[in-house]
């Protein structure tokens, strides 16, 4: 089994998200169904079909979340090193084409959302910092060409 590292913060949403999907949403979608079924023939009802339909997306989701809840490892960061990039650990680097700095967190796949720079381990930019050292220059591949990254910094 192949866990699924993540912070406390990450493992709570978690949990809070599949217990929204478990109870309020299919509650919600069955609320929609019971109605869509009150209007008559099903096989011409828009309305049911297309509840049915995200039925299946909202379990279907449950069952992907349920996969990550039970693989997922909270992940302890006080004693962690520095001395290289792991995962949640956050590092500044330095973009040597365009001369500027950015700070990435290294996370899971569940945790990443690039727009609070939280890149997963499993993209190209965080398998490319994944145990790079302090002050090393790392070529990473991205599907528009290579960028040259300097680690700055490397803190949790």
């Amino acid at each position: 089994m192949d866990y699924l590292y993540m912070s406390k913060k990450g493992f709570e949403d978690l949990k809070e998200n599949l217990e929204y999907h478990k109870t309020i949403k299919r509650r919600e979608i069955s609320a929609a169904i019971q109605t869509a079924r009150e209007k008559g023939d099903l096989s011409e009802n828009a309305e049911y079909h297309a509840a049915k339909e995200e039925q299946a997306l909202v379990e279907k989701k449950i069952v992907k979340l349920e996969d990550s809840f039970a693989r997922a490892r909270i992940m302890d960061t006080n004693n962690s090193d520095t001395s290289k990039a792991i995962i949640l650990s956050k590092v500044r680097v330095k973009n040597l084409k365009v001369n500027k700095e950015f700070t990435y967190q290294l996370v899971s796949h569940a945790e990443a959302n690039i727009a609070d720079r939280k890149i997963s381990i499993e993209s190209p930019i965080g398998k490319g910092l994944l145990g790079c050292k302090l002050e090393e220059i790392v070529e990473i591949k991205v599907p528009a060409g290579i960028i040259k990254f300097e680690i700055l910094e490397i803190f949790f």
